[in-house]
């Protein structure tokens, strides 16, 4: 079975009852997470911006869908994009690290979308979609062989949004064919946005949960689109991956679900910086380093580190830049401990002793051949009287083999509701993730403890 059909068939047979108890934790466990994450990103910066710049777009048009953290309501593409945006903005979604992908920032704005369009689905089938959803947008990650060209969490998430979408609505394989063709269409992101730490790397989330809710209601609609959109001479791996190796592909889709394999974000920033904000705490924690004594830092790590996290610490950066530059992290945590939602205020990211400490700090790159890896990494620092202080990194915090207990991820879960002042709904909000499953209407059930109307 060509890399298309197999899509397609997965994403349409796939049923709860096949599905393993693990998985099915790991699909409610980080559908809450996602959610929170999204709901704190209505305070984020630009999130106001970006849905005005919607509604000026569609002439102020109003929907039926919902928008986290807001009471108002827009048309379902609308809608997807602005949750899209608000939940991948601050960095803070779970990521599928080998694959290098955010599968949940554009699949559950799509899907939240759908959920309140369309008729009632029940909280197995919102599971199973998100699942199967995972599982492709994963997969073609894991299908590459060599680094990032394009920003994958976009390009491949949408392939994601539309199997998930076509899981949830129930659609035949051969719909979700040609929508999956509409999605290399539409499929687009580009690093340059992430080189230079600009607010454009959520915005093409926002585009891919868009556009994937346009390539479902095509092909839907009985446009055809191309077959060959995977493996074809100018098809999705062809064009957007440098190499690739599509049986990775296929065993993602065949064996296990790729859900089980995602990873919490414990910090608001690139999850490339997470090792090292660890390393900097252990450090701080074991063996007493303060920024005071610090002469240097240098966390030396894997070329991807280095390509995401690398950058130094400049004087006009903004929020998106500051997430994504180590350097600045680092001084951060030397200063009060961990890196929070916070901590991105203007205030924070012009004041002088920061940048100079940030100055102190670097990222050196190791000569690991996987272009995927996040660890082997160390982190050595050099103090004033010439001591020197260095703890390694086998694993990053909050992947599969260091996973959030449960009371981190409802710590994390509280903060992020505290940050868009819904902090009065995290009870109830988690409650409901533990029953999920067993919602007969999991949109409605979703909404009504975020306490929106269902337009």
């Amino acid at each position: 079975m060509d890399a298309s059909s197999l899509i397609a068939h997965h994403a349409t047979k796939l049923r709860w009852s096949v599905i393993d108890s693990a998985a099915r934790a790991a699909a409610a466990t980080f559908l809450h997470d996602t959610l929170c994450v999204g709901l704190a990103g209505v305070r984020a910066p630009f999130a106001d911006d970006v849905l005005l710049a919607v509604k000026a777009g569609n002439g102020g048009a109003e929907g039926r869908c919902g928008i986290l953290g807001r009471d108002e309501a827009l048309p379902p593409a609308d809608a997807a994009f602005v949750n899209a945006f608000q939940i991948h903005c601050q960095e803070y979604d779970c990521v599928h690290e080998p694959a290098v992908v955010h599968p949940l920032a554009t699949m559950v704005a799509a899907l939240l979308a759908e959920l309140d369009r369309g008729p009632a689905r029940s909280g197995e089938q919102l599971l199973t979609a998100l699942i199967a959803g995972v599982d492709v947008a994963s997969g073609l990650g894991l299908a590459a062989t060599t680094p990032l060209r394009f920003f994958r969490p976009a390009t491949a998430g949408i392939f994601g949004s539309v199997a998930a979408l076509a899981s949830l609505r129930g659609e035949d394989e051969a719909v979700t064919r040609n929508a999956i063709g509409y999605a290399l269409a539409f499929a687009a992101g580009t690093m340059q946005a992430h080189v230079e730490g600009k607010p454009t790397l959520p915005l093409q989330i926002a585009q891919a949960a868009r556009s994937a809710i346009m390539a479902i209601d095509l092909a839907a609609a009985g446009l055809p689109g191309p077959m060959d959109s995977i493996e074809g001479p100018f098809g999705y791996l062809t064009l957007f991956e440098a190499g690739h190796d599509v049986a990775r592909l296929h065993r993602a889709l065949t064996e296990g679900h790729r859900i089980v394999e995602v990873s919490w974000k414990p910090f608001p920033t690139g999850r490339a910086a997470h090792g090292a904000i660890v390393a900097t705490q252990m450090l701080m924690r074991e063996q007493g380093l303060t920024a005071d004594q610090l002469d240097r830092l240098v966390y030396r790590a894997p070329s991807l580190i280095g390509r995401l996290v690398g950058r130094p610490a400049v004087a006009d950066m903004g929020p998106a830049y500051a997430r994504l530059c180590f350097a600045w992290l680092g001084a951060v945590v030397l200063e009060r401990g961990t890196v929070g939602l916070d901590d991105f205020r203007v205030e924070r990211l012009t004041d002088p002793a920061l940048l100079s400490l940030a100055g102190r700090i670097s990222v050196e790159t190791d000569d690991n051949p996987d272009p995927a890896a996040f660890a082997p990494a160390t982190a050595t620092a050099w103090l004033r009287d010439g001591r020197v202080l260095e703890v390694n990194v086998e694993r990053q915090f909050g992947s599969p083999g260091w996973p959030l207990s449960r009371e981190q991820h409802l710590d994390k879960a509280h903060g992020c509701l505290a940050f868009a002042g819904m902090e009065e709904i995290h009870d109830d909000l988690a409650a409901l993730f533990d029953r999920l499953a067993g919602e007969a209407d999991a949109g409605r059930a979703i909404n009504a403890v975020l306490r929106r109307p269902r337009h």
